[in-house]
């Protein structure tokens, strides 16, 4: 009995098997997209806590500063009335700054991005080749050692361009939800480093006896963010140290030069 032509028994004699370098699906490759994911966390994290600690710092400093100014007029009333205006502003400009940052940022990238698109579409591949040469030239590698690595990126055109994203312009993909992130982070940060200080005045009838509480608690907050700040960023107890006096200075020069001239303007009745 005659078999029927199958794919493992064709009618034609199959042609010998041609020995290839790799096979794509049969190497197990490492699974990019969690790199890629894992980086991008560690970046927003990044991004989070530099929005964090410039929000919070700012607002402990600039509404303690106005407060502490106001407070020489003898009114508790005209303190918080002064401070809540300043703290809801404040957080506003600063949450809506974060926010335009962050879109000029996306912005930037996307447009470097579809430049590299056209550069690519319009380049010759050996000008491709000598621009990755060129790259990693900076980094000592000869163009022996990396000439399979340029191969393998002139193959796929997204990761050519990504590399020239990463390794050429030096620009990161952000986050596409990082613009409204940044500012609602930032400007909920003023509001709480802010509202701090103000809360003595909120509690207690004399305005002397609100500021020097005031005082107390927000050279407690100063020293401690300051620490925390520098500690977290350098994992250094001296370099924490040095962060927590630099941020009580500041802090203490911003609030006394307030305290000065509205008392000295009080006193010239303009």
């Amino acid at each position: 009995m005659s078999q029927r032509p199958t794919e493992s028994s064709p009618l034609l004699p199959a042609e010998p098997a041609i020995e290839r370098p790799w096979d794509n699906k049969s190497i197990i490759q490492p699974d990019s997209s969690s790199i890629t994911s894992t980086a991008s966390s560690s970046t927003d994290l990044t991004d989070v806590l530099r929005d964090v600690i410039i929000g919070f710092s700012d607002g402990l400093t600039v509404p303690f500063a106005l407060t502490a100014g106001l407070s020489s007029l003898g009114s508790t009333k005209l303190v918080i009335m002064g401070g809540m205006a300043e703290l809801f502003s404040g957080m506003i400009s600063m949450g809506l700054g974060a926010y335009l940052a962050a879109v000029t940022e996306r912005d930037h990238y996307n447009s470097e991005e579809q430049r590299e698109l056209s550069l690519v579409d319009c380049s010759l591949p050996q000008e491709q080749r000598d621009d990755i040469f060129c790259i990693l030239e900076k980094y000592n590698v000869s163009r022996q050692a990396a000439a399979p690595l340029v191969d393998e990126l002139c193959k796929n055109r997204e990761q050519w361009i990504r590399f020239r994203m990463d390794f050429s312009l030096r620009l990161e993909k952000p986050n596409v939800h990082r613009a409204w992130i940044s500012g609602l982070t930032m400007g909920l940060s003023y509001f709480v480093g802010g509202l701090i200080p103000m809360i003595p005045y909120f509690v207690m009838n004399k305005v002397g006896d609100a500021l020097f509480v005031s005082i107390a608690v927000t050279v407690v907050i100063l020293l401690g963010f300051g620490y925390v700040k520098n500690y977290v960023a350098i994992r250094n107890h001296r370099a924490g140290l040095w962060g927590a006096i630099q941020t009580l200075i500041i802090g203490v020069l911003a609030a006394g030069t307030s305290y000065v001239l509205v008392k000295a303007l009080d006193r010239t009745d303009v």
